[in-house]
């Protein structure tokens, strides 16, 4: 995290009046919430409710019709996934974009490998590298596995989650989206997400963690916002309000 980050004040994600239409259907209608820095952020709401299109436009995978998305207080236009992970911005989705046939190694760098040297443009793969900072960015989330060149595809589900929360915490991000992470878990690998999701602002990382489960969101979050119909239809502090005020809402 870069010192200006950390001086940094004020909302770290804003979005103001953002629209969505998909073949006719208005999925965001006018949203504008703010998400401040080092707070953990549930966010729920019922299918088609507009969660899933608001983190597309935050994640790059589509774009807003109408408004505007400010990071660190500066307008940007994030038109692919990439230029969200450039922003500090990383998403982790419900079945997460690791490849089962290659390695932990190899999935913790994917699209970010490191190279040792370059002959004609073509670089060769800095392997020791990536196996000695893919071991310590997995220890750093509390997650021993046997060896770094282990397949993605001998893991856990649980295993799963923890080597895409290790690949977005080891390349400094600032905003953690995490989309349903503990559907299909176990209750301990479960309650070891809703840890790592506590565990973010003293990290210096805003979560926004996207579940149907309340109470999993009231054990993790700092703040709860509910959305239906394409709008912010609730946004108060967890200690605030209840899980049967926010399902009134909804």
């Amino acid at each position: 995290m870069t010192e200006d980050f950390r001086r940094a004040t004020g909302p770290v994600i804003s979005v103001r009046n953002l629209h969505k239409w998909f073949s006719g259907v208005h999925a965001l209608r006018g949203v504008s919430l703010d998400f401040e820095r080092n707070e953990a952020v549930g966010l729920v709401g019922d299918n088609g409710a507009g969660k899933t299109t608001l983190i597309s436009l935050l994640a790059g995978v589509h774009q807003p019709d109408e408004g505007e998305i400010f990071v660190d207080g500066r307008p940007v236009r994030i038109t692919r996934p990439r230029e969200a992970m450039q922003l500090g911005i990383e998403t982790i989705h419900q079945y997460n974009s690791l490849v089962p046939q290659m390695s932990i190694a190899r999935n913790l760098f994917l699209g970010r490998e490191p190279t040792r040297a370059s002959i004609f443009g073509i670089g060769f793969l800095d392997i020791a590298r990536m196996r000695t900072e893919s071991t310590t960015a997995l220890a750093d989330v509390d997650l021993h596995l046997r060896s770094p060149d282990t397949p993605v595809d001998e893991l856990s589900g649980g295993q799963r989650q923890g080597v895409a929360i290790a690949r977005a915490m080891h390349f400094k991000t600032k905003v953690l989206i995490l989309d349903e992470p503990t559907n299909h878990l176990s209750v301990k690998e479960t309650n070891k997400v809703l840890a790592f999701v506590r565990s973010l602002a003293g990290q210096n990382v805003t979560g926004i963690f996207i579940s149907h489960n309340m109470h999993h969101v009231f054990a993790c979050c700092e703040r709860v916002v509910a959305m239906a119909h394409g709008r912010v239809v609730f946004d108060r502090k967890i200690s605030d309000t209840s899980i049967e005020e926010v399902h009134d809402v909804l």
